[in-house]
């Protein structure tokens, strides 16, 4: 992988993971605020979403845009986005990060192994030193949640982390983020039919979400398939776990929350976790590339 790429990798990864906690905090401003239901947030989401996207589409490509996808990511996709509204309507946001991350890297991880791709020992400490670095930051703060509200999340993490791996193999990121988008739609829509008369919807609510879906979700995803092209598995699950990090300071940022050594110390131990994963993978690339010469 040459240095210009790299690069790249590293600018979609960082604004991939920018969108996330962004997006983390909206759905944080609306759900646990009641400004909208989780089913019409999650149709909403989806929908400004796909629509965000397919106009980026139509104006990068000059021409209509044919909608081929994996109908597979797109249940994953909803599978991921409609639990995740509903577990929010009662766990506390640092169980619900807690549960979601845990569960999107243990699965990547086994979808790596089971692949055959080699997990180096400098990839175990720095996944280990993330791990612990989040826990530091959560688990002070953690309540205990329902088995429910718990099993909602670990699943909307499995399908997250499922949906990540099959994005690696993209050819097209933003033409394969579109159509999963559009074919999850009547997913979600299902959703909202079935939930009618427990809906809610506030204008607050209404705006959150579509920024969710717009902005965050939509071109969140594009930058994180792109991103992943020059990923590995692994390194595609440790680096997710600085989304609950950016979260929290953008709480201090945009929620007026204090910032505590706890934030700090978690931060540099998340951090440096995620370099050292980086690194230990980087050192295995070169010497693949020297035998090769």
């Amino acid at each position: 992988m040459g240095s210009e790429t790299r690069m790249r990798t590293f600018v979609y990864a960082v604004l991939a993971m920018v969108a996330f906690a962004a997006n983390s905090i909206l759905c944080r401003l609306a759900l646990r605020q009641e400004l909208i239901d989780p089913a019409s947030f999650s149709t909403l989401r989806l929908v400004s979403g796909a629509v965000t996207l397919l106009l980026v589409s139509v104006w990068k490509t000059r021409s209509a845009v044919p909608v081929k996808g994996s109908f597979l990511s797109a249940c994953l996709l909803a599978l991921y986005a409609i639990p995740f509204s509903f577990a929010y309507r009662s766990l506390s946001a640092g169980t619900g990060a807690l549960i979601l991350f845990g569960c999107v890297q243990v699965t990547m991880i086994l979808v790596a192994l089971r692949s055959g791709e080699r997990v180096l020992v400098l990839q175990w400490v720095g996944l280990i030193a993330a791990l612990s670095g989040l826990v530091t930051l959560l688990l002070p703060t953690l309540a205990t949640p329902s088995i429910v509200q718990a099993a909602l999340m670990a699943l909307a993490g499995v399908s997250w982390g499922l949906y990540s791996w099959r994005g690696r193999s993209s050819a097209d990121p933003l033409a394969a983020t579109t159509a999963n988008f559009v074919q999850a739609i009547p997913l979600v829509v299902a959703v909202s039919l079935v939930t009618l008369s427990q809906s809610r919807v506030t204008a607050r609510g209404l705006i959150l979400s579509v920024a969710s879906g717009a902005v965050a979700s939509g071109l969140g995803y594009v930058s994180w398939y792109a991103a992943l092209r020059g990923l590995t598995g692994t390194q595609g699950a440790v680096v997710q776990l600085s989304v609950p990090v950016l979260a929290a300071a953008g709480g201090v940022i945009f929620l007026a929350e204090l910032i505590s050594i706890r934030l700090v110390i978690s931060t540099i131990l998340v951090l440096g976790g995620i370099a050292l994963a980086m690194i230990g993978r980087e050192r295995v690339t070169r010497r693949v590339e020297a035998s090769a010469v």
